[in-house]
């Protein structure tokens, strides 16, 4: 990793390159694809923020925020999350700090915009994201989302 890490939103120049991207097999059952993604931020306007991350010139991943939405409106009307809903590393980027980035990245968004909380979900097992999050500092919030784990990092 280097230190030209950088976050760009997705424009004609590089929305092929963000469709091409994909993490290892073994994860696809984790996370959606780009595709379905940005099909997702067009659908939820202006509450997905969707970027790339680049290394240099190299694309190397992608990711997408929630930005307040209301959570629970049955148990709390009041309560309103904003955090990361995907997180996408190309297969032959990770382990290269990549995915740290971009958690950073969001933390510093939401921390911008006034939020104390980051949350995030995650597909539980073997194969899941949870030790990255873990490692993160993420604590488990008891909640679920769907099947996937609820975890929230203080910001």
């Amino acid at each position: 990793m280097t230190t030209a890490l950088r976050l760009e939103k997705i424009t004609p120049a590089t929305i092929d390159a963000a469709l091409a991207l994909r993490v290892h097999p073994h994860q696809e059952r984790n996370v959606a694809p780009v595709s379905t993604s940005l099909a997702e931020a067009y659908a939820f306007g202006d509450v997905a923020w969707p970027r790339l991350i680049f290394d240099g010139d190299e694309l190397v991943g992608f990711l997408m925020a929630f930005l307040d939405i209301q959570w629970n409106a049955k148990k709390d009307p009041d309560d309103r999350r904003s955090g990361l809903w995907r997180l996408n590393i190309a297969a032959d980027k990770q382990g290269k700090g990549y995915g740290g980035f971009a958690v950073e990245a969001v933390r510093d968004e939401l921390r911008r915009r006034g939020a104390s909380q980051l949350y995030v979900a995650w597909e539980p097992g073997e194969d899941g994201p949870g030790a990255f999050y873990d490692r993160l500092g993420f604590r488990t919030t008891g909640e679920t989302s769907g099947d996937q784990t609820v975890g929230v990092l203080d910001i």
